[in-house]
């Protein structure tokens, strides 16, 4: 008998979980309190850009998304500095050939939502809100868009359902979960930077551009269609303080002048778009026995300041249809071996998250940490074999998570190792190298 799966969250691990599950030949039954994303803008007011990596390209590969999605990317192989007095540094992100992805959060989850309602064993249900799951029997509750209440039935549960789930409020009343939710200081803020004309690009296309002033920044992500979107992440009291034209538009001059001029619908902008939160959500257990399991930000909330949330959530799904295949109808094993392996990793991307915002906002205007970045990439370029920067464990490898915080933590103590014994120039010396690889061990 087929085994029924029911997944509340139609975002985009729902979406994609459905789509793997489906390919195992289990009916599907995927639930979103959202309007079905093909008829409108259920993006309105949200981030519109995601940095698509090496995790998230490899869960699309795996259902023949990638070259579709990456054919209307653009690739960033870099971050633009731009400095207050409008100078500009370019730092690449990792080796030639390596970049990050600018994708449309809108547009790549329509494809996945397009695709999944291509399996006869999917269904798809819109406007339909969770209001309750039921553990012991296996159910959900929704709430319809005629205000009606319908229960489902299933043999699995799969709460795909984001930061604020209704799965994992369930679960936070059983026995021995433990949970905790932390704000970073900082709020951030959508603005715009438009194209120009016939499409053109104000600012190198293919870079995230960054504004760091040290308590605060500024980011902006290309768009293929020549525009940039912004994001202002500023400290909420300050947001607070900027409320006449006056002020906001002294404020911006004197902190980001040279993008002032590209930015026509500024004040309209900075007074109509709400300010949005961040927060890191951990918890565990993840699962149920074998009723329920959590993936993507319903399991693990993390910050965007590594690029990693969209491409984290995929590698859960990844996993778990992995653990399928390695343990094939034994749920209970299935669902532990599952959080067990991802727990670890979902940590360690959200500390290195907020590691990144300080290095984001402060430390990239920095000349010793930007030193340690240029020794870093020689290291990268020259011992390809030997030395593998956080940065490129964490975005262009399936290297975990965990491994990739710990090795940053050793490739550290090096870096500052060769800049102690001003030895910048020896790193091209393979017998002064060769006794610091222990280092790394």
């Amino acid at each position: 008998m087929t085994q029924k799966i029911t997944i509340i969250g139609g975002g985009l691990a729902g979406s994609l979980a459905a789509i793997y599950m489906a390919k195992r030949g289990f009916e599907v039954n995927l639930f979103e309190r959202r309007p079905d994303m093909r008829k409108t803008n259920m993006y309105q007011g949200r981030s519109i850009n995601l940095a698509l990596s090496t995790r998230g390209l490899h869960a699309l590969e795996k259902i023949g998304l990638d070259n579709e999605i990456l054919a209307d990317a653009i690739p960033m192989p870099g971050r633009m500095m731009h400095s207050k007095t409008g100078e500009l540094s370019y730092h690449p992100y990792g080796k030639n050939g390596q970049a990050i992805n600018s994708v449309s959060r809108g547009r790549l989850n329509q494809k996945l939502i397009e695709l999944a309602d291509e399996f006869v064993n999917i269904s798809l249900h819109f406007n339909s809100k969770c209001l309750d799951v039921d553990l012991e029997k296996t159910t959900a509750t929704f709430e319809l868009e005629d205000g009606t209440h319908k229960t489902v039935f299933c043999d699995r549960i799969l709460g795909t359902d984001g930061a604020f789930a209704a799965t994992r409020g369930r679960l936070q009343i059983t026995d021995r979960f433990n949970y905790s939710q932390q704000y970073l200081h900082v709020g951030y803020k959508e603005l715009t930077i438009p194209a120009g004309e016939k499409s053109t690009f104000l600012m190198e296309k293919n870079a995230l551009h960054i504004w760091p002033r040290g308590s605060f920044m500024m980011i902006a992500l290309p768009n293929p269609t020549g525009d940039f979107t912004c994001t202002l992440f500023f400290p909420y009291e300050l947001f607070d303080k900027l409320k006449t034209d006056e002020e906001i538009l002294t404020f911006f001059n004197q902190e980001f002048a040279d993008a002032v001029p590209m930015m026509p619908t500024l004040l309209k902008d900075f007074k109509q778009n709400p300010v949005g939160n961040l927060v890191t959500i951990k918890c565990y257990p993840w699962v149920k026995e074998d009723k329920i399991a959590m993936m993507g930000d319903a399991a693990h909330a993390i910050v965007p300041f590594y690029g990693q949330g969209m491409n984290c959530s995929f590698e859960d799904v990844v996993v778990f249809d992995n653990m399928i295949e390695k343990y094939g109808n034994d749920w209970n094993k299935i669902f532990d071996e599952y959080q067990k392996e991802r727990k670890p990793n979902a940590d360690a991307i959200a500390d290195l998250a907020v590691q990144n915002y300080y290095e984001m906002a402060d430390k990239v205007g920095d000349k010793h940490f930007l030193h340690k970045k240029h020794i870093e990439h020689e290291l990268t370029e020259l011992y390809p074999d030997k030395f593998k920067s956080q940065y490129e464990l964490t975005t262009f490898s399936l290297t975990g998570y965990k491994y990739a915080l710990d090795q940053g933590k050793k490739n550290d103590s090096l870096l500052e190792r060769i800049i102690a014994e001003g030895c910048d120039e020896k790193i091209k010396d393979v017998s002064y190298m060769e006794p610091l690889w222990n280092m790394l061990k």
